[in-house]
C-alpha cells in the first residue's frame, strides 16, 4: 500500500500540469497513468496550437481558464524549456458572408482583452497564437512535477475507488493499492468511468474524433491559418509544426468507441478541399502522415471541474474537449485551490526548478498513432 496526500489519475497534459501545481505547493503527489508513458491519449494527438482565447465565449469557465493559462505560460514554458513557435495566426474571409462573423470575432477579442489586428483584406491577425510540441509539453510538465517531489507511476489503470474516513483508496487492475487524502480525476476519455468507480454517475464522456493530415511542403508556412469557426467546431485549420511540416485538420466525428484511433478513408476528402482553399501550396505537397485524436467531449457538459457530489474527496477535471493543451495551466491552478479547500495543506507555490526538457522519440504527430496501431 502506497500512501500519498493526493493521487492524480491520468498523466495527460491536464494531469501533469495538476501534479506540478500541487507538488510546487509542497503536496506529496502520486501521478497515476494507465499507459506506459504520459501523453499517449488526446494530449499527444491535438494540433499543438496554444490558443489565447480570442474566439472564446465570454463568461464561460473554458474561456476564463484559457485566458489565465495564456498569462501563466509566459513564465512556465521558458522555465520548462518547452519549444514554442510564436508564429501568430491569420483568419481571412473567404466570402462576403463571412465578414460579419470576423467583425464579431474582433469585437469578442476586444471584450476579452485579447490583441487582434485588422487586415486590409478584411481578415484578422492574432499575434499571440503559437505552436508547440504537445508531447514535449506534457513530458516536460511531468518531469518538472517529479523534480518537485511527485512520483509518476505508469501502467496503473484504476479499477476500484473506495471512500474511507480519511480519504480514498485506489486499486489498479494489477492489484496495486494507493491510499490518499484526495484524488483528482484527470483521466480524459475514461474520466466518467473513474468517477463511476467512486459512485459518481453524474456525467458521461464520449470521443469526438479529430483527424489530421501531415504534409512535407515545398515552401514554409509562416502563420497558423484559421477558418471562421462554427458553434460546434473551429473547423479545418492549416498550421506549421516545429519540425517544418504542415498539418491540416481536424475533422469532428462523434463516436462511441474510445479505442478507435484510426483515420477514416473519407477524412482526406473532408479536409483537403478546405485546406487547399486556405493555402494553395498544399495542392502539390507530399503527404507524409496522418493521425486521429479522440477528444474527451462531455454529453451536455463542458469543462466539469469540481469536487464530486457523490464522493467529495474526488475532484473531477473532466469533459475538457479540445482546448486542454491551451487551458491546462489554468485548470491546474483551479484544481489546486479545490484540493486546498478539501483540507490538504498547501504551501506557497515554489519557483520552478530548472531541468532538461525531455526529448520525445520521433515526431509527436506519429507517436500516438503508432502506439495505438501496435
Amino acid at each position: 500500500m502506497t500512501e500519498t496526500e493526493v493521487a492524480v489519475v491520468g498523466a495527460g497534459v491536464v494531469g501533469c500540469a495538476t501534479a506540478l501545481a500541487l507538488s510546487r505547493s509542497g503536496v506529496s503527489v502520486l501521478l497515476l497513468e494507465a499507459e506506459a508513458e504520459p501523453g499517449l491519449g488526446a494530449s499527444g494527438t491535438n494540433s499543438g496550437i496554444l490558443h489565447i482565447g480570442f474566439d472564446s465565449s465570454p463568461g464561460e469557465l473554458e474561456t476564463e481558464l484559457i485566458l489565465r493559462s495564456a498569462v501563466l505560460r509566459d513564465t512556465v514554458l521558458p522555465a520548462l524549456g518547452v519549444p514554442v513557435l510564436r508564429c501568430g495566426a491569420v483568419l481571412r474571409p473567404h466570402s462576403k458572408a463571412e465578414r460579419p462573423a470576423i467583425t464579431a470575432l474582433a469585437a469578442n477579442a476586444e471584450r476579452l482583452g485579447v490583441e487582434v489586428r485588422h487586415r486590409p483584406d478584411g481578415g484578422l491577425e492574432v499575434p499571440g497564437e503559437a505552436v508547440t510540441d504537445p508531447v514535449a509539453y506534457t513530458l516536460a510538465l511531468a518531469a518538472a512535477a517529479e523534480r518537485h517531489g511527485a512520483e509518476l507511476r505508469t501502467g496503473f489503470r484504476v479499477a476500484a475507488v473506495e471512500p474511507g474516513s480519511a480519504g480514498l483508496s485506489l486499486e489498479s487492475e494489477g492489484g496495486e493499492r494507493v491510499r490518499c487524502g484526495a484524488a483528482v480525476n484527470c483521466a480524459g476519455l475514461y474520466a466518467d468511468e473513474v468517477a463511476r468507480l467512486a459512485g459518481d454517475e453524474s456525467f458521461e464522456v464520449y470521443p469526438r474524433k479529430g483527424e489530421f493530415l501531415v504534409f512535407d511542403p515545398q515552401e514554409p508556412l509562416e502563420r497558423i491559418l484559421l477558418p471562421v469557426p462554427s458553434k460546434r467546431t473551429k473547423g479545418v485549420l492549416v498550421f506549421p509544426t516545429l519540425d517544418g511540416k504542415v498539418v491540416a485538420g481536424p475533422t469532428a466525428v462523434d463516436q462511441d468507441d474510445k479505442r478507435d484511433w484510426s483515420v477514416r478513408a473519407e477524412a482526406s476528402g473532408e479536409i483537403l478541399p478546405k485546406a487547399t482553399a486556405m493555402w494553395p501550396p498544399l495542392e502539390g505537397a507530399e503527404q507524409v502522415g496522418k493521425y486521429a485524436g479522440l477528444r474527451p467531449a462531455g454529453r451536455g457538459v463542458n469543462y466539469l471541474i469540481e469536487p464530486s457530489q457523490a464522493c467529495p474527496r474526488l475532484v473531477n477535471a473532466a469533459a475538457i474537449r479540445s482546448t486542454g493543451l491551451s487551458a491546462s495551466l489554468g485548470i491546474a491552478e483551479r484544481v489546486r485551490q479545490m484540493v486546498g479547500r478539501l483540507g490538504v495543506p498547501l504551501d506557497a507555490m515554489r519557483e520552478l526548478e530548472p531541468g532538461p526538457a525531455p526529448v520525445p522519440a520521433g515526431p509527436w504527430w506519429r507517436r500516438t498513432l503508432e502506439h495505438h496501431a501496435a
